[in-house]
């Protein structure tokens, strides 16, 4: 009988080893899937992530205008969209301090077509990490984002997706080319938006920050509901001085060009060719220039060396030959814009590809390789101002150039070093950073602490055209003598410089004609464009770029410019000496405008304006090109930067 009992026992021993095993398998897959998800969780400061069970749905607040600071960020698989929780609840501080959570946050409906999400298992959603570049000092703040409501087709087949690198770089320390899963949600609250955004690349993310913390994370998942509860706390700051990068003026920047000039040498190109010893030869020739003293066609005091800018211009026009790539299609590319603050791109855009001097057919014979595209309609076309995404424009831009490089083989030859672009909107400076990094840039802004190199990339002069058909309407002002007004500016209070600038001078002295936006309304005999015809001075302040429409204003009107922007290379700066016919002063000067002004002497003060008025042929567009005109001059700087930099 015993004997019949023990076949039994042994087939129940082993079916509970059985059981046994199927249940630690299953413990151990559970508990994988949790360590996988914490180890995606990167350990940036200010952060508390914890996974919690999500409960049922609770009820709508009333919204607030108060953009996520601080608090908790809670992304619910099927709760309705942005929702408060309404309650009073006390959170652990990753400081290890507590404070009482009894704010609430309500904001709008998740755009859904702004950002990529990262669906981990049924229906519950990861974010890895939270910026925290936000203005608002509340904290305690509760958010639930309905993730059914995000647009799923915009998750990505491979596990590589690029979304604002720029702004993810800056705020997290991430090297740019250090591909990473981007995450993003932003929603409005009033006019400002919040943002969220993430990087998958486990622990290994280099931070900018000093302090490291690690994260706390816990998980509960029930019926597939989980929700990824963030708690963002307030920055502790240390008891340091933010560093300050010094101011660069304009006699640093002229030993600045002398010391690029004789570094700086552009990537080495994977094989030669006749057009590269062609520009090998030309940089012999243009530095054993003949010696100029006077020329009937330029005025020798405004240039740094009028000897080497003669025969430098004189090689280009007999030399240079540009291939106008012929991909892509317009508006974003091809097509000109050729009004308003923006026009210069469009002008030199249409007057390079109609060239028939410069322009061939045959990309073998040329010395470089011009992209013919509008970062003014880039920003506009792709730009979504709801969603803060400006990862569309890059990634136009690193297709364009995949698709080049893919049909000619000469953006790999130099990595782009022998191609150039024109750009005058404030965002080209970004949009360009990384997706253009070795190609000549003609920027309007032209920040030194921008990403501008100067040596390599030119500063574009930025003019506001007017009349397309006739852009030398209306040109030209008083002579020095008939000039009564000390200075004038009439503008926007873009950026703070502009703020202290009315500060100090608005309504404030009877020869300082400064005004803020109420210019407009002012009833005066006196126009905008008939002050800047009848001042000795008009002032060009920096907005919230360097760079400004009212210095090509100046030089059209005849007018002094008095630069007012640290950091701003001046257009053509490689060929023209400024202090010919400008004057340049620092930002933090700004209170003493007049007393620098009074101390020019009125003989200083006519040289000045004769150097504007000889100058003022390189700053003007004609509907065909014209020797040393706008076109030229822009083409010249690129062609002397190929040169000195091959």
């Amino acid at each position: 009988m015993a004997r019949s009992q023990k076949p039994s026992l042994i087939k129940s021993r082993r079916w509970v080893r059985f059981m046994v095993i199927i249940l630690f398998a299953v413990m151990l897959f559970e508990s994988s899937k949790l360590h996988f998800r914490i180890a995606l969780l990167p350990p940036f400061p200010d952060l508390k992530f914890s996974i919690i069970q999500n409960t049922s749905p609770p009820q709508e607040a009333a919204a607030t205008s108060l953009p996520l600071s601080a608090g908790k960020l809670s992304l619910v698989g099927d709760t309705g969209s942005f929702i408060d929780s309404s309650k009073s609840e006390r959170t652990e501080r990753i400081d290890g301090e507590s404070e009482n959570d009894d704010e609430s946050f309500t904001s709008k409906k998740l755009m859904e077509s702004d950002g990529y999400v990262s669906e981990s298992v049924g229906n519950s959603w990861m974010v890895l990490n939270g910026d925290r570049g936000f203005n608002s000092t509340s904290d305690g703040e509760e958010v639930k984002i309905d993730m059914n409501q995000v647009d799923t087709s915009l998750l990505a087949s491979t596990d590589i997706v690029s979304y604002d690198n720029e702004h993810v770089e800056e705020k997290l320390g991430v090297n740019s080319s250090d591909h990473f899963m981007a995450v993003a949600f932003s929603a409005l609250s009033g006019e400002q938006a919040m943002e969220v955004t993430s990087g998958l690349r486990g622990n290994d993310i280099p931070l900018k920050d000093e302090t490291s913390i690690s994260n706390e994370a816990s998980y509960s998942n029930r019926d597939n509901n989980a929700t990824l509860e963030i708690t963002v706390s307030p920055k502790r700051k240390k008891n340091k001085k933010k560093s300050v990068v010094p101011p660069i003026y304009i006699s640093e920047m002229n030993q600045l060009l002398l010391r690029n000039r004789a570094s700086y040498r552009s990537a080495r190109p994977l094989w030669s060719s006749a057009p590269d010893r062609e520009i090998l030869a030309a940089r012999a020739e243009i530095e054993n220039a003949p010696l100029v003293k006077e020329d009937r066609e330029l005025y020798a005091p405004i240039y740094r060396n009028i000897s080497m800018f003669k025969r430098s211009y004189k090689l280009m026009e007999e030399i240079l030959k540009v291939y106008v790539y012929k991909e892509g299609e317009k508006p974003i590319l091809h097509l000109p814009l050729l009004k308003g603050i923006y026009a210069s791109e469009g002008w030199f855009m249409k007057q390079m590809e109609s060239s028939k001097r410069f322009v061939v057919t045959n990309p073998a014979k040329a010395h470089m390789f011009y992209l013919p595209y509008s970062s003014c309609i880039l920003r506009f076309h792709l730009y979504q101002p709801s969603t803060h995404n400006m990862g569309d424009l890059e990634w136009y831009l690193r297709n364009y150039l995949e698709t080049i490089a893919a049909k000619h083989p000469f953006w790999n030859r130099t990595m782009g070093a022998d191609h150039f672009l024109a750009a005058c909107h404030d965002w080209a400076p970004s949009q360009t950073k990384r997706t253009m990094e070795h190609p000549i840039r003609a920027l309007c802004s032209a920040d030194l602490h921008n990403g501008f190199q100067l040596g390599k990339d030119i500063s574009l002069l930025q003019s506001a055209v007017r009349y397309p058909k006739n852009p030398l309407r209306e040109l030209g002002g008083m002579p020095a003598n008939r000039r009564p007004t000390l200075a004038f500016f009439a503008g926007n209070t873009h950026g703070g410089l502009r703020g202290k600038l009315l500060q100090y001078w608005e309504n404030k002295d009877p020869d300082m004609k400064i005004y803020g936006p109420t210019f407009r309304w002012i009833r005066s005999n006196m126009t905008y464009k008939m002050y800047m015809k009848s001042s000795k001075y008009c002032i060009c302040p920096r907005g919230y770029e360097v760079n400004s429409p009212r210095l090509v204003e100046s030089i059209f009107y005849e007018c002094v410019p008095v630069i007012i922007a640290d950091n701003y290379v001046p257009p053509f700066f490689e060929v023209l000496n400024w202090e010919a016919f400008s004057v340049i002063i620092p930002e933090k000067d700004v209170h003493r405008l007049k007393e620098l002004l009074l101390s020019i002497p009125r003989e200083k003060y006519r040289a000045l304006q004769m150097g504007v008025r000889k100058v003022q042929k390189h700053f003007l567009w004609h509907n065909k090109p014209v020797k040393y005109d706008a076109f030229h001059m822009i083409l010249h700087s690129v062609w002397s930067n190929r040169v000195f930099s091959i």
